[in-house]
């Protein structure tokens, strides 16, 4: 297997699903002739033309809009929304539209649209550029979501979006594009939605954490050797959500630590946190704990070390369900 960084693993997903079905199409700001502006969609316009490597006006509600219609004339587009928080202009369309049409048209239509974009911080970036929306769009009914946190779950996870009947959100952990290598199977790679990975295997406690939180999680893990047995759980898919696997680690370990780089309130991890509460109480020998971002807009790049969860911060929270 070749290794590769998590934006090159990206793209081979998109040249190998592009070349699989032609009915797949990218679109998005500077996706064409750029290639992107993190490069992930580099080649697609040389190698399938610019009817299926878009370049789009800076209008994200109008990327969207756009893709609702081809869906309805039977492609399968995937829209690039250049950072995090440009997003959210598109969220009319994705609330109103995107997420109904099953449902909208008693399950006769079928919504194979993508929505894949760069999430986080800790790259030293402007305001607007660094957000974390995920649990925008796991409220959202009728819409999938998933983050990897590894190059070859980011090639898996897309390809998986890409032939999914069903709109699907992939967030991509902007800081490890170019950080992170990793091996990367050749060819056609699907990793099943709604299956979790279990990253580390522990007995005293469990780290549940997914995208840029993965390697935090394991760092602290790695930490605490010695003092206490760490297991790590990456869950890749929001929605749906491995609920197996969550409860399973639970069960083992007896203690759970969620860590989110969003904000805390009403964050995703206090929907794992319920699901803990309501399905493995029994289980539990301590509360769960959240490691979590600040209620603040994401702060500028000064700060932003202070802002996010850090190995520092994982491990105390480990040590005081340790002591419970």
């Amino acid at each position: 297997m070749a290794e590769l960084t998590l934006v090159e693993a990206i793209n081979d997903a998109f040249h190998t699903e592009l070349g699989r079905d032609e009915s797949v199409l990218v679109m998005g700001e500077d996706v064409g002739r750029a290639g992107g502006v993190f490069r992930a969609t580099a080649g697609l316009r040389d190698k399938f033309g610019a009817d299926r490597c878009v370049d789009t006006p800076l209008a994200e509600a109008g990327i969207l809009g756009a893709a609702v219609g081809l869906c309805m004339a039977g492609w399968r587009p995937v829209c690039e929304m250049q950072y995090d928080a440009f997003s959210y202009p598109c969220l009319d369309q994705l609330i109103t539209h995107v997420g109904r049409y099953r449902w909208r048209t008693r399950g006769g239509m079928g919504f194979p649209l993508v929505v894949r974009m760069p999430y986080g911080g800790g790259v030293r970036a402007p305001e607007l550029h660094d957000d974390s929306p995920e649990a925008y769009y796991a409220h959202t009914p009728g819409v999938k979501v998933a983050i990897p946190s590894t190059p070859a779950d980011a090639k898996g996870l897309l390809a998986a979006a890409i032939r999914d009947p069903d709109p699907v959100i992939v967030l991509e952990p902007k800081l490890h594009y170019r950080t992170m290598r990793g091996e990367v199977p050749a060819g056609e790679h699907v990793v099943p939605l709604g299956e979790a990975r279990l990253a580390r295997e522990g007995d005293d406690a469990t780290i549940v954490a997914y995208g840029s939180m993965v390697p935090v999680a394991e760092r602290a893990a790695e930490a605490l050797e010695g003092e206490a047995s760490i297991e790590v759980l990456d869950i890749r898919t929001l929605k749906p959500l491995d609920e197996g696997a969550l409860l399973a680690s639970a069960g083992k370990t007896g203690r759970v630590v969620i860590v989110q780089e969003a904000p805390r309130t009403a964050g995703y991890g206090a929907e794992l946190a319920a699901i803990l509460a309501e399905k493995a109480m029994l289980d539990l020998r301590a509360p769960v704990i959240r490691v979590t971002g600040y209620d603040v807009p994401y702060p500028y790049w000064q700060i932003e070390d202070a802002y996010m969860p850090s190995v520092e911060r994982v491990v105390a929270a480990v040590r005081k369900t340790l002591e419970f």
